[in-house]
């Protein structure tokens, strides 16, 4: 299913020009208009899924393997150090288009780009209380 007021639908289903680098029933990889690096791209599904919990599992897996894909080709291309792979979900963690997207983001030694946070310790009652909640 498609979102008529979702850009990002219009942008996979080439209802608006991109520049795209990769294209198959699934999904459309174009490079995004507001890089953060050189060759920064978006992989983005031509159905709508507002974020990751609401995608087909399916569709997770097969974007997955596209991100292997392109960032071992772009790599090649580009002569980059590495990539980061980024996926938002919801507002709290940097979501701002409401149509699941993956980042894909060519590093480069000395780049100024700025994915980090920071690094806290895990405490062992937040372990504790982690855990027991995941064992049910």
């Amino acid at each position: 299913m498609k979102d008529e007021n979702c850009i990002f639908c219009k942008l996979a289903n080439g209802e608006i020009p991109t520049a795209t680098l990769y294209e198959d029933d699934d999904f459309r990889v174009i490079l995004d208009a507001s890089p953060a690096s050189k060759g920064h791209a978006l992989i983005l599904p031509k159905e709508h899924y507002q974020d990751l919990y609401d995608l087909d599992d399916e569709i997770a897996a097969k974007a997955l393997v596209l991100a292997k894909k392109m960032v071992t080709k772009m790599t090649e291309l580009l002569g980059c150090d590495g990539y980061n792979i980024v996926q938002n979900n919801k507002p709290a963690a940097g979501q701002t288009v409401f149509h699941f997207h993956i980042h894909l983001i060519p590093r480069y030694n000395g780049d100024k780009v700025g994915l980090g946070w920071k690094m806290g310790k895990l405490e062992d009652d937040e372990k504790e209380e982690i855990l027991a909640k995941i064992r049910g």
